[in-house]
């Protein structure tokens, strides 16, 4: 089982996230989506060039409590085929794995805690 395939997402915090937002837009061109919910970064699949993959980049507000536990400013969002027999897998080897799961039309998402106490998201996209 390969148990990660990219990063799915960058997540950080700020506490002026529309003022940084301007600031990354000026000074590295990196565009919100219309929705204003942060940026994507399409690219094409290693093994299959016709898959489009996207990588999210996302401010947040500092009081979110998307993060928690963790104390970080930030969160990776990890791509992974298969989210149940990585879990499994994680489970055995003792990680610290979130009970809750969410499941969207984007894809099936858990959480796990690194030992530094970071929390962590896994992304399953949906099967095309």
């Amino acid at each position: 089982m390969k148990r990660v395939t990219g990063i799915g997402g960058v997540f950080f915090k700020s506490e002026n996230p529309r003022q940084l937002y301007r600031w990354y837009e000026k000074h590295l061109g990196i565009q919100r989506e219309a929705h204003g919910q942060g940026a994507s970064f399409e690219w094409r699949e290693a093994e299959d060039s016709h898959k489009k993959g996207t990588t999210v980049w996302s401010i947040f507000p500092r009081s979110t409590k998307y993060f928690d536990p963790s104390r970080s400013g930030f969160m990776i969002n990890y791509r992974g085929d298969d989210l149940d027999a990585l879990l499994q897998a994680l489970k055995e080897e003792g990680v610290e794995i979130d009970p809750h799961r969410g499941d969207y039309d984007y894809g099936r998402f858990a959480w796990i805690m690194d030992p530094d106490g970071n929390r962590i998201e896994l992304w399953e996209p949906p099967k095309k």
